[in-house]
Parts: structure tokens; sequence; C-alpha cells
């Protein structure tokens, strides 16, 4: 990397695409394939309508034609498609993560795609519980198709999925302690915190020490209970049922929440979000339902509802508050919460002029 100053942007900042992976025989999505590919199709209808979508996939004859049933020519237009080998569909946590130029402050980046960075880092299906060889070589699939017009720096030997952190977008980056000191032993907290800065050019690291979701097999990925929000806000996951078994767990994440502050310290600006009513897949374990895995696009946020309309209605005013003039979209998030993720999980977003 040269000498240039670079900065995360936050993920508000304008954007070239949104890559999804999309779902094959092949993939844990085969018992509901044709409910999740529906699922897809809806997402990729909300992003071409604000931006390009890049589509990876190992059948992209098949892909083409569906797409091309539901979308019209405008929008089809704007759908570019990679050819690999697919292990699963987690495209936040096996995506490049892209590092901008910025000068003078980190409300001026760049847009220059030429002198952006993509960030390779090693995806080895959280910690080993699944299969994830061919998902960690998509990057370096879309690299080499020319998908990415920026250069791609190789950084495998630290473990980091994009849904394990978030970007103020202005050189604060924000974690779960839970994930991070489980993904990158022997290093201490403070390793790891020097790495993030380092690799991430941030100035300082925010560690999230609670609120992990039953189902989730991320290790208490920061995207299912802690996001950013433009102009120092934050919104995070509460539970106020004592009887939910989340409750003191989620009571310890709000406490923690009233004690952060700003870079410039400040308190943030806070924003509950309902925990959802449990939903529990037909084996009787509960599923990590949250509405914290929403994913902004170019002026819209894609929220995950499902079918609860009280909290979901709930969530979406609070999502708008946040995101002031943002076109806030509901898309139900019932399937793809059945394999442990929801939107955010399921997509990765590439800052103005990275994406081809």
């Amino acid at each position: 990397m040269d000498e240039t100053n670079y900065i995360l942007p936050a993920e508000w900042y304008p954007q070239s695409a949104i890559q999804l992976t999309w779902p094959h025989e092949g993939t844990d999505w085969k018992p509901y394939l044709e409910e999740i590919t529906n699922t897809y199709i809806q997402l990729a209808k909300v992003i071409t309508s604000r931006e390009r979508l890049v589509v990876a996939t190992q059948d992209p004859d098949i892909v083409k034609q569906q797409l091309m049933r539901a979308l019209s020519k405008k929008a089809f237009r704007r759908v570019s498609f990679c050819q690999c080998p697919i292990d699963d569909t987690w495209a936040r946590d096996h995506g490049t993560l892209t590092l901008l130029p910025f000068t003078h402050s980190y409300r001026k980046c760049s847009e220059a795609g030429a002198q952006a960075i993509s960030l390779k880092f090693r995806f080895n299906g959280w910690g080993g519980k699944f299969p994830a060889e061919n998902d960690n070589n998509i990057a370096f699939h879309l690299y080499e198709e020319g998908h990415l017009t920026n250069q791609l720096e190789d950084h495998s030997d630290f473990e980091l999925e994009g849904g394990a952190i978030e970007s103020d977008g202005r050189g604060t980056i924000m974690t779960t302690t839970q994930c991070q000191m489980l993904r990158n032993q022997p290093r201490t907290q403070q390793e790891i915190e020097d790495e993030l800065k380092r690799r991430l050019h941030a100035n300082r690291v925010i560690w999230i020490d609670h609120g992990h979701l039953i189902g989730d097999d991320t290790d208490g990925h920061i995207d299912t209970i802690v996001r950013m929000a433009p102009h120092g806000a934050m919104l995070y996951t509460y539970c106020d049922d004592p009887n939910d078994e989340h409750f003191a767990d989620f009571q310890a994440l709000e406490q923690q929440m009233k004690t952060l502050r700003r870079a410039d310290g400040y308190p943030y600006r806070l924003h509950r979000l309902p925990l959802p009513d449990a939903i529990y897949e037909t084996d009787g374990h509960r599923l990590p339902a949250t509405y914290a895995n929403f994913l902004v696009a170019n002026r819209g946020v894609i929220v995950p509802t499902y079918n609860q309309p009280a909290k979901d209605d709930e969530a979406l005013r609070v999502i708008s508050a946040a995101f002031p003039n943002y076109k806030i979209i509901p898309i139900d998030a019932r399937t793809i919460i059945r394999q442990h993720g929801s939107i955010h999980c399921l997509t990765m977003h590439f800052p103005r002029g990275t994406a081809k």
C-alpha cells in the first residue's frame, strides 16, 4: 500500500454496486431453493432500481434467465455476472472491504476508483464451522474478471468477515469482543485492535461486549445487534421481555451503549430496535431474527421483516428516524434466517467508482 491516506467508508457513502452470491442446489438452501431464489429476485429488483448488481454464480445461464424474466430491460442491463465455484452465499463475509483515499477530511473521500483498494481477508466459514474454500476465492474471481476497478490487496494472513465490523467513515471501527477473540487466536485483544487499525486505517476501535443472538453461527457479528448511522447515530437491539432468554445479555448491551462516546467526546444518538418475537425452525431450535441486519443502498435502506406487524412497523419507524431522507424498503426475511443470517449478511456493497 502506498503512502496515500485511506479510510474505510461508511455504508451510506455513495455506492457503485452491490454483490449477491446466488444460491444453487449444492448449497444448504436446497430444501427451499425456490423460496430463497424468490427472495434473491426481490433483492435484485430493489438493488437494480438504485445501482448496479454484481452476481457471483456457478450457474450464470440459469440466473440470467431468472433475472431476465423478473427485471425490466433497463434493470437487467445493470446486472453483471461472475462465474465461479461457490460453497455458500454470504457475500458480506466472503466479499472484499474497500478503502477509499481521502483528502483533507473524512468528508471528502476521493471517488477515483483506480486509487481505491479492495482488501481480501481470509474467510474460513466462521472459524471453520462450514466448508469455505470456494467462497474464500470469490473475490479473486471478481478481480480477475474485471468486476473490481481498483487494486486488490491480499490480507489472507488475517481472518475478518465484513459482518464483523462497522465503520462510521471517519476513522472509528466497531466490532464485538466475542467474534474477534475467537477468530484470531492466539493474538490478544490489543494485538487484534492494532491489526484492525493498521489494516483498515482506523483511529480507534469500539468493542461491544454483549448482545449475542441465539442461533447465530457468526459468533456475534456486529451487524446482527448494533449498526452505525449518519450524523453520529447508532441503532441497537433491545429486549425488554424478562421471559426471553436474551433478556439479561441485551439489558447489559443497552447499558454499554449508553456509555459509548464519539471521537469528539459527545454521546451517540441512540435508536432502539426491537428484538423480533422468537422464531423457531421445524426441529425446534431458535433462529437469529434481527432487524439490525439491514442493508444501506443508494438513498435507500432494505430492512428484514418477519411477519410480525407490530414489531416490523416499529423497526421500520426506528430505522427511518436514523436514516432521514432515505426510502425504507421492507423485505420478508423469514426464509433467509432459516440459514441463520439475514439481508445484510447476503450482500456486499462497493463504494462509488470501485465496481465495473
